[in-house]
């Protein structure tokens, strides 16, 4: 077969959501991974060939990634990639492999590591969104900044896509926008962070680690077939924040020239309830305590802070106002 060189360097991946899923976030690999920290590889390896022809069950990003990918059967062109990532060699991963095409995932690429770190591939696969249940690994891609990464809580016991739309649900700062109002309210209070939000709401917030993923996914709503209130790619935020501060979010998003269908300003009232209603594929926080209860009705995925944040430095105990009764955003 003849490869023609020029097509190969001249894919563009531009206009694609490309996304970067680790095996253990794609299936339920818990098992197995117990059988590898027991075991060792020899131990591993000879229970995945044991096992090869036995699918895999879903793990916690599964139904985000099968209704990604079915997008592209409804928009004008493909519009979503998937990479499984994952540390295995290619030989252990012949069942991971076998298995999403049982489960007909239309997936083309892979990186097979050979148990080597899986953070220094984002760039090669240009990547757009990693999520992996190694924090290492999701550490070194926030930190470097290179693409939206996040941590994958272990999946709900009885999440069921309540119905075929893809939704997608953001905390709003330290994930779509910077944390830079985050530590002011935790470092000055509540007021402060108020006076602060009002008095600047005709400036854009700064952008956080997640603000390129969402420009994107709403860029490529407009590829799909339907007008954009009726799109089968829903995009909603989940913040603590309230008025006054609403304004701000609002503002900057219009700036941005992205389309949020949803948005709920929460004022410190649980989030769980709201994204079980909302039916989230995957919502992704920067803060433990959110994503331990809304892990338990939707499919959630932790945001760490750049090991350069203030926040990443200080730990809760050293910030001055932080206490359990406040809103934690």
């Amino acid at each position: 077969m003849k490869i023609n060189i020029n097509k190969i360097m001249a894919l563009d991946l531009s206009d694609i959501l490309v996304v970067g899923v680790s095996s253990r976030a794609l299936f339920d690999l818990e098992k197995e991974n117990e059988i590898f920290e027991k075991e060792g590889i020899a131990g591993y390896r000879s229970y995945q060939e044991e096992n090869q022809n036995k699918v895999l069950l879903p793990g916690t990003a599964f139904h985000l990634v099968q209704s990604l990918l079915h997008l592209n059967t409804d928009a004008k062109k493909r519009i979503v990639e998937v990479v499984v990532m994952s540390r295995n060699s290619p030989e252990t991963g012949v069942r991971i492999m076998n298995s999403f095409r049982q489960h007909k995932l239309d997936i083309t690429r892979m990186a097979f590591s050979g148990g080597e770190p899986l953070s220094p591939y984002i760039d090669a696969y240009n990547i757009d969104l990693f999520l992996s249940k190694d924090n290492k690994d999701v550490q070194a891609v926030i930190d470097s900044k290179s693409c939206a990464a996040a941590f994958i809580y272990a999946p709900p016991t009885e999440f069921k896509p309540l119905d075929n739309r893809v939704k997608i649900a953001f905390d709003a700062d330290a994930v779509l926008f910077s944390d830079e109002s985050e530590h002011r309210y935790k470092t000055q209070g509540i007021d402060a962070f108020h006076k602060y939000e009002q008095e600047n709401e005709d400036v854009d917030l700064a952008e956080g680690p997640f603000a390129k993923l969402l420009i994107k996914l709403s860029k490529i709503q407009e590829e799909l077939p339907t007008t954009i209130e009726l799109s089968p790619l829903r995009l909603a935020i989940v913040t603590a924040r309230n008025a006054p501060s609403h304004m701000r979010v609002i503002k900057t998003l219009k700036n941005w020239g992205v389309y949020v269908d949803e948005a709920y300003f929460l004022g410190g009232l649980s989030k769980d309830k709201v994204l079980k209603a909302f039916g989230a594929h995957i919502f992704f926080d920067d803060q433990d305590v959110h994503l331990k209860e809304s892990s338990k009705f939707v499919p959630s995925g932790l945001v760490p802070y750049a090991s350069d944040s203030p926040l990443f430095i200080h730990k809760p105990s050293e910030l001055t106002l932080q206490k359990d009764n406040e809103i934690k955003f």
